[in-house]
């Protein structure tokens, strides 16, 4: 793929929340620790693609979020 110019830098998606949540990614910006730590030594393009990642990962967390609130029991209580 040819590489696209770019004018600006790539900005952190940092939100400042900084937590890990039970999968290892932060809360705020869905980077791994790896990818936090590392934000600094990455070319613009493996930011674009760490950015790529965490919406691929938030969209994910939002999809099993919302199927896991409306999933119906396996079996209806009888009281």
């Amino acid at each position: 793929m040819a590489e696209q110019l770019e004018f600006f830098p790539v900005q952190s998606p940092c939100r400042g929340i900084c937590q890990s949540d039970e999968r290892g990614f932060c809360r705020g910006c869905m980077r791994t620790r790896d990818e936090r730590f590392n934000w600094q030594n990455l070319s613009d393009t493996q930011k674009q693609d760490v950015l790529r990642l965490c919406r691929q990962r938030l969209l994910r967390k939002l999809r099993a979020s919302k199927t896991g609130n409306t999933e119906e029991p396996q079996q209806p209580s009888l009281f």
